[in-house]
């Protein structure tokens, strides 16, 4: 599909993402992941998903909460003014309760810090430093 001159191609459901190997970008944006990067960026991922509530309640939000995915760029005769999913999933709706929670209450980091498998995963992962450094 042609936009502006440009040769893209769109995928359906697969990972999207940069890797050593390739780019993988069509433009779909899934809202698991600004719900997901809530701890680390909670202004920009609260606003990220205030938007996408605001401006594409009506095809993006149903009576489970966020669809799956959706691309403004791609249009078709299906599609005329942008694509969204119709699947939820919920796979996608738990990173975003959880990382909202884990940022009012670290609960999530606060569990995860005291399992020993997680622990000694990361040590031998390579990870030191931070909060790794106070346990035993």
């Amino acid at each position: 599909m042609k936009i502006n001159g440009v040769e893209r191609q769109f995928f359906d459901y697969r990972a999207r993402g940069a890797a050593s190997t390739q780019i993988v970008d069509d433009g779909t944006i899934a809202p698991t992941a600004s719900g997901g990067s809530f701890p680390f960026t909670p202004r920009e991922s609260e606003k990220c998903l205030e938007y996408m509530w605001n401006t594409h309640y009506a095809n993006l939000i149903g009576e489970f909460g966020f669809k799956d995915a959706f691309n403004l760029t791609y249009k078709d005769k299906n599609h005329p003014k942008a694509w969204f999913d119709v699947d939820y999933l919920g796979i996608d709706q738990g990173p975003i309760l959880l990382m909202i929670q884990n940022h009012e209450s670290e609960l999530i980091w606060k569990v995860m810090k005291k399992n020993p498998y997680i622990i000694a995963g990361l040590k031998k992962a390579g990870f030191s430093g931070g909060w790794l450094n106070d346990v035993r």
